[in-house]
């Protein structure tokens, strides 16, 4: 997540009142702009890591590349919303064009997979399940 991100989605207050049955808090991985927190945690930086910071380092890398899947797949689809040209942030609902994008291709996903579903080996829910638990 980016710094820019973080401050347009408000998640800290939402990663405050959440935590695991064990105590532990929900973290997010972010940009190593942020530092580490409670709530964040980014790649560990420097010429001299240990083995267990490389490996760390290397397994957050291949998660953060399988979400991009997820952006890449909406901008497959929806070409219009990967041009900036096209897109007039303050004249048009940009976020809401993306979001209605979001949607679709989940869609598509839970009726065809994904890259990311096959390389976790998850198999999406149904269609109707998805729909069912929408928060609109």
């Amino acid at each position: 997540m980016t710094p820019s991100c973080w401050g347009r989605v408000n998640l800290l207050p939402l990663l405050e009142r959440m935590v695991k049955p064990n105590g532990d808090p929900y973290v997010v991985y972010g940009d190593p702009a942020y530092g580490i927190t409670r709530h964040i945690i980014s790649p560990f930086r420097g010429a001299h890591l240990t083995r267990p910071q490389q490996l760390f380092n290397a397994e957050m890398s291949k998660c953060r590349l399988s979400v991009e899947w997820g952006f890449g797949k909406i901008l497959q689809y929806f070409t219009y919303l990967d041009f900036q040209r096209n897109l007039k942030v303050l004249l048009q609902p940009v976020a809401k064009y993306y979001l209605v994008g979001a949607l679709l291709i989940n869609c598509h996903t839970c009726l065809y997979g994904s890259l990311t579903g096959t390389y976790f080996d998850l198999e999406p829910p149904s269609l109707e399940t998805y729909l069912s638990n929408l928060y609109l």
